[in-house]
């Protein structure tokens, strides 16, 4: 699936999303729901930025595991990134949501963009028709008299 289509699903399943990105480390833009290219590199460098300076403040108990989920929530709203591999999405939302319904969905999306399409179903041939047998009409053997 495409990152336009994945996120018109994401749209479609989760009216709690506002709007989203889907990035690469470093900021390359996968697909948007802003309609402004420099909007959504700024929004995935605020992103990238969050994760990282959560990840700086962890505890030494916590590892050098990186974080795969975040939620900042604001007055206004929250903000949820999400990374699953090298692709990551970043979502905002009205106040109080259903996290775990919004992290869930964010997932969905970044695996559906993994995922391999399914190539179209070959179109099968019609059935060819057998001609009708002949009905052949066994001899009867012959009666001994």
């Amino acid at each position: 699936m495409d990152a336009a289509a994945a996120l018109e699903r994401l749209r479609e399943i989760s009216s709690q999303v506002r709007a989203a990105v889907i990035f690469e480390r470093g900021g390359k833009i996968i697909g948007s729901t802003l309609g402004d290219e420099e909007r959504a590199k700024s929004v995935a460098a605020e992103a990238e930025a969050l994760l990282d300076d959560a990840e700086k403040r962890r505890s030494a108990a916590d590892g050098d595991a990186e974080f795969a989920q975040l939620e900042v929530a604001l007055r206004d709203g929250s903000v949820f990134v999400v990374r699953d591999g090298k692709r990551l999405i970043v979502a905002t939302t009205a106040p109080e949501p259903t996290v775990g319904l919004v992290f869930y969905d964010l997932k969905s999306t970044l695996r559906e963009l993994e995922a391999k399409p399914k190539p179209a179903p070959r179109k099968r041939a019609p059935a060819k028709r057998k001609a009708p047998a002949r009905a052949t009409r066994a001899k009867k053997p012959d009666a001994k008299s």
